[in-house]
């Protein structure tokens, strides 16, 4: 990849947001406890490197915390055709009528009405089948609606729990653990539908939220359920041609109510990862409840956001191009030289940075 770390000019292209990453510092396993993981304060001029678990130091009583409380699906499946081709399925839906929406890996595509035997899990007796109803949601869809089922007519639900995997993302090289199905999770995960966790929010752990509270900081929680689109790359040069990927997300009434409170008490909100911020902004602009396809670039006026927690992102990532919108380009790359000269941890199970907004490039509230 191309190294391009310096200041960019305006406007901005997909070069602006690549960078070489040492292979090394992608992270395979998480830190060995949740909140032991590096935190990289990027909210001055210069970076400061600390321990995930001194953040409460950082905020103030009044601010408002916003987490996403989406649940983590076991929604990887593997199996084989009727002509013994093995198959990869990624559900990324679940529809009813034991129907689901899934990612299809396979080297020739079967043909709808087909039936794939998805692996069950050892020991189980489980006749588990998949059988191809079309494309989802149209016949140009990118994804593949199918109808699971075992010989108790389950619901999907219920079968990818006993039989999924966790649908680690692709950089990670091992096969899903009980130890990942712990780790990819959130101690506070409530509502079922993400294939992938909102990252973030995997260094918090019981004793973190409890010195949070202490520290007079209030907690809300939304919900967006993070779906694999979230591990493509940008692939258009000229940003304004990318096609965002939809995700579903909703913000309650009684997180729309502590919002207004932090407000009007002059405390700063803290979004717990991009997809908080994914979801509060797009709640600011529309409906509270419903899908987002919004694509946050340098230039884009927040609305609801202060200071922002997050992982470090993939080059040319849409991701990239928000905390770059949210902090400032030219800061973010600063920031990223320094962790990678540092060793910090890459990615879903790395180490975490905390950025303030930027009122410069064109970020603002209000």
């Amino acid at each position: 990849m191309t190294t391009s770390l310096t200041g960019a000019a305006r406007p901005f292209t997909l070069s602006d947001f690549d960078f070489d990453l040492p292979e090394a510092l992608i992270a395979q396993h998480p830190a060995s406890e949740r909140s032991a993981s590096r935190l990289l304060d990027g909210t001055g001029a210069s970076p400061v490197d600390r321990i995930f678990h001194q953040l409460p130091t950082l905020l103030r009583a009044g601010d408002l915390m916003v987490f996403n409380d989406t649940k983590v699906m076991k929604a990887r499946f593997f199996g084989a055709k009727s002509t013994g081709g093995k198959v990869e399925l990624l559900i990324e839906r679940v529809l009813g009528g034991n129907q689901v929406a899934a990612h299809m890996r396979v080297s020739k595509k079967p043909e709808v009405g087909s039936t794939l035997t998805l692996l069950s899990a050892p020991g189980s007796g489980d006749n588990l089948r998949a059988t191809l109803l079309g494309r989802w949601p149209d016949a140009s869809g990118a994804l593949f609606r199918f109808v699971i089922s075992n010989d108790n007519a389950d619901d999907p639900l219920a079968l990818m729990e006993r039989h999924g995997h966790v649908p680690l993302p692709p950089y990670i090289a091992h096969t899903d653990s009980a130890e990942d199905a712990r780790r990819y999770q959130t101690v506070f995960a409530r509502k079922l539908g993400a294939v992938a966790a909102p990252t973030a929010a995997l260094h918090f752990d019981d004793a973190m939220l409890a010195a949070i509270d202490a520290a007079g900081v209030q907690r809300a929680h939304i919900t967006l359920h993070v779906g694999a689109g979230t591990f493509q790359p940008v692939k258009t040069e000229n940003l304004a041609e990318h096609q965002m990927h939809s995700e579903w997300y909703e913000v309650p009434a009684a997180t729309q109510q502590a919002l207004a409170d932090c407000r009007a008490r002059g405390g700063r909100v803290v979004a717990v990862g991009t997809t908080s911020v994914r979801a509060l902004e797009s709640w600011r602009d529309g409906p509270s409840c419903g899908e987002t396809r919004i694509f946050i670039t340098p230039g884009f006026e927040f609305k609801a956001v202060d200071m922002l927690i997050t992982n470090f992102h993939l080059p040319k990532s849409s991701l990239m191009m928000l905390v770059s919108a949210f902090a400032g380009h030219d800061h973010i790359m600063a920031l990223y030289r320094h962790a990678i000269a540092q060793s910090y941890r890459f990615f879903s199970y790395g180490d975490a940075m905390l950025l303030s907004l930027s009122r410069t490039e064109g970020a603002a509230r209000r």
